[in-house]
């Protein structure tokens, strides 16, 4: 690991609004704010609002700002990408802001039932071949609605036409109600605060022409979830991580 990481990781154990826990740290002790959010961090009753794979932060601080009555946790296991929104959430002493460095599947070991109102997806891996690892698919849907209010929404901003379709299939095999839904967000007419901040990829896609694609949808606890068996395109442009931009032809999405 690089001396710049360990600087990072070192300086945000200091820094009061970052929860480090990965599962070893957990399987030694429990979560002390499971269920204590309101009372014991953030001093309000105000909704919570989880952005996943929050990455440097953006959306986390930047909701943050725009909306000072509701509470904001950004949740990614790299430690080195979120120290960017924890520092300037921390230096510009931002009451409604936390960050959590940990696995999204350990969200129930961090959250009580019904203790958080929305969750954020923001520009996640499609995981265009391991469903199980696809972070609006039917297993992680199941994680969220132990943590989620009954119908609680959940937020998808994605650059991939693969998870935008596979999303949209979900929602409606499963009758999830959908709220919003475009598959060109910049030119659909929608104007929001929520949906205008722009994380450091989403500015570089939009560059290239990517078109930009939302949806949202509220998740009933009751029912069970089927995942939909379509075949859908893959993204072949994209078959690279999250970090790395090709330079190869763009769809006509």
């Amino acid at each position: 690991m690089g001396k710049n990481k360990l600087r990072k990781f070192a300086e945000m154990e200091q820094i009061p609004l970052v929860f480090q826990y990965p599962f070893a740290r957990l399987q030694a002790e429990e979560f002390p704010l499971r269920g204590r959010w309101h009372s014991e961090f953030f001093h309000n009753d105000h909704p919570i609002v989880l952005e996943l794979g929050c990455g440097k932060g953006e959306y986390t601080v930047g909701l943050a700002r725009r909306f000072p009555d509701m509470n904001f946790i950004g949740i990614d296991i790299k430690g080195a990408r979120m120290y960017t929104g924890a520092r300037q959430a921390f230096d510009t002493a931002m009451p409604n802001v936390a960050f959590i460095r940990t696995s999204i599947e350990l969200l129930p070991a961090f959250f009580a039932p019904g203790e958080v109102s929305q969750i954020w997806i923001t520009f996640p891996d499609p995981q265009m071949k391991k469903v199980n690892k696809r972070l609006t698919g039917t297993r992680f849907m199941d994680t969220y609605r132990r943590v989620l209010v009954d119908g609680g929404t959940i937020h998808l901003k994605t650059d991939s036409p693969f998870l935008y379709t596979y999303t949209s299939l979900m929602t409606g095999l499963n009758s999830l109600p959908v709220i919003t839904d475009t598959d060109d967000l910049y030119h659909s007419g929608i104007v929001t605060d929520i949906l205008d901040i722009k994380t450091h990829y989403e500015q570089q896609w939009l560059a290239r022409g990517l078109t930009i694609k939302y949806l949202s949808f509220r998740l009933p606890h009751d029912g069970i979830l089927a995942e939909p068996q379509d075949e859908i395109p893959l993204d072949t442009y994209r078959s690279f991580g999250r970090g790395t931009l090709q330079s190869s032809p763009l769809p006509a999405d």
